[in-house]
């Protein structure tokens, strides 16, 4: 299983709705591909105080890599990465995403 994270902080002048409306954008993108279990997308509460330079993020659980890669070179995730991007401080730059091998 694969945890595809992502984690940026939107611009300050990008609206709450504007916040909302991406997520959940790639929320239901996610889920009419093959191979994706869940996605889950919230503020960071950062509890631990170790990743203030985040303010959101998503989680989206793949059963296989292969499904990571179906995902990753799809043409819809990648106009809802740029759009993600316009609306993320540093662009592109600004997102970090790590991919976690996991045992179910």
């Amino acid at each position: 299983m694969i945890l595809h994270c992502v984690f940026f902080s939107f611009r300050q002048d990008v609206a709450p709705e504007a916040r909302h409306d991406i997520l959940q954008e790639l929320a239901r993108f996610s889920q009419t591909l093959d191979g994706v279990l869940s996605f889950d997308c919230g503020p960071n509460r950062d509890f631990e105080k170790k990743s203030q330079s985040y303010d959101s993020g998503f989680v989206i659980r793949f059963t296989t890599r292969e499904a990571l890669d179906t995902y990753a070179v799809h043409p819809t995730h990648q106009a809802l990465g740029q759009q993600l991007c316009d609306l993320v401080q540093g662009g592109a730059e600004g997102i970090i995403v790590f991919d976690l091998d996991t045992a179910a």
